[in-house]
């Protein structure tokens, strides 16, 4: 009797932790934020609290007023170890216990990685004109960063591979064009390399490639890659529709949803707005207009995944140790009040 008495209680322990490491579900319309400078913020000393006043953690605060997902973004061997690998797995598991799903967003790259820079890490830089030698570089990276999440109890629902890579990545190897350039070939050769390694680690993971400018007509950017026998489970794209001005915010996001549906519908996938962004601090109430707007139109929609606000929990121009080391103003999009409070802008995400 005994020994069936402790059977019965291994087996509904064993139970009771699978149960317990269960992966948390992606909603079925991601309201996310990417926070990576978060950290870093709280280092130095920036706090949070809810729209009633209350004091309380960041990701509490963003639960509060609609937000159920997060994304995160790596480097490769950044300054300060902002966005590293300890960095996110530390992140990862304030997420996880606050039951939120997570994106990882891969930059291969010391720094950010956009339209205009896409920089070998340092440590890859002898390497940089081998593209079998950068495409392990970026295996292993994926795979080291990825198995450390999963050491860690951690079991992300999206995967970036690569970031705001219209112009492709690690250049010149990856670079889509230009003087030097390795071409469409060896950037398939690299984001391959990222997307197996993915998957490797976590099979179920949802893996995309990321463009910015939903607006603008993307389609031939995926059928070269699609070409080039590249899979995405997704499609990442970034959305700032008061970047530009040759056309109304409006206009830009009607747009960018037409552009998301038509994507959609040719590839087979739901597009994720992994970026979005409105300049809160010089007009709220039109910033607010402007993101509502859009979120009214994607969220009826089922092509469209979900929608990831930039950065918002930046307030009082608060700007990363870097940014002054390189003289830069600080970011001019977040959607918190002084003191560490979401503005009303945030009320698109309830």
């Amino acid at each position: 009797m005994i020994k069936r008495i402790l059977a019965i209680t291994a087996i509904a322990a064993a139970l009771a932790a699978c149960q317990k490491e269960k992966p948390i579900e992606a909603p079925s319309f991601a309201k996310g934020a990417d926070i990576s400078w978060a950290s870093e913020m709280e280092k130095n000393g920036k706090t949070f609290m809810k729209q009633d006043g209350t004091k309380a953690d960041l990701l509490d605060v963003l639960k509060d007023v609609g937000v159920n997902a997060i994304r995160l973004r790596v480097w490769v061997n950044p300054s300060g170890g902002w966005s590293g690998k300890n960095d996110v797995v530390a992140m990862a598991k304030r997420v996880k216990k606050a039951g939120l799903p997570l994106m990882v967003d891969f930059h291969y790259s010391d720094f950010f990685a956009d339209p205009a820079n896409q920089t070998v890490p340092s440590a890859w830089a002898a390497d940089k004109a081998d593209v079998n030698k950068m495409a392990v570089h970026v295996k292993e990276h994926t795979t080291e960063v990825l198995t450390a999440l999963k050491d860690a109890g951690i079991t992300p629902a999206w995967v970036q591979i690569g970031n705001e890579t219209r112009n492709g990545m690690l250049w010149p190897t990856g670079q889509l064009w230009g003087d030097g350039a390795g071409g469409w070939a060896n950037f398939a050769r690299l984001y391959n390399a990222g997307y197996n390694a993915a998957k490797a680690v976590f099979p179920d993971i949802k893996a995309m490639p990321h463009l910015n400018n939903a607006y603008d007509d993307n389609d031939w950017w995926f059928k070269e890659l699609k070409d080039r026998g590249c899979r995405f489970d997704m499609i990442a794209l970034s959305h700032y529709p008061q970047a530009e001005s040759k056309m109304t915010p409006s206009e830009y996001n009607n747009a960018a949803y037409n552009r998301i549906i038509a994507l959609s519908s040719k590839y087979g996938v739901k597009v994720m707005v992994s970026e979005v962004g409105v300049k809160t601090p010089e007009n709220e109430a039109t910033a607010k207009a402007v993101l509502q707007e859009f979120m009214n139109l994607v969220k009826g929609s089922s092509a469209c995944a979900g929608v990831f606000y930039w950065e918002p929990e930046v307030y009082d121009w608060w700007k990363p140790a870097i940014y002054t080391s390189k003289g830069w103003g600080a970011y001019g999009m977040g959607a918190f009040l002084s003191g560490g409070k979401p503005s009303s802008v945030m009320d698109c995400f309830k």
